[in-house]
């Protein structure tokens, strides 16, 4: 009962987000300006630009991959058969 009342309400909360985006702009006045002079006289400073955003967009989503990467690999577990016998071991 509880997991799908949390369900539900993460649902509506991510739903309430999509509605409700709105567009902004992100750069700084230099930058805006020199790509809308750039994009009115046929350059493609924009395209650049983009590229670039989206370059800087992945690195962080690498740097987890790889961090995850890492601690899976050191603490997953190892199916280890370990052929022990069932009798005592007599040390004298």
């Amino acid at each position: 009962m509880k997991t799908s009342l949390k369900t539900a309400l993460f649902l509506i909360v991510f739903g309430l987000m999509v509605v409700s985006s709105i567009s902004v702009k992100a750069q700084c006045a230099q930058c805006a300006a020199q790509v809308e002079t750039n994009t009115k006289n046929g350059g493609n400073a924009a395209k650049g630009l983009n590229k670039g955003i989206m370059f800087l967009l992945g690195a962080p989503y690498l740097a987890v991959a790889a961090v995850g990467l890492i601690w899976y690999k050191k603490y997953r577990r190892k199916n280890v058969d370990m052929n022990m016998r069932d009798e005592k071991l007599h040390l004298n």
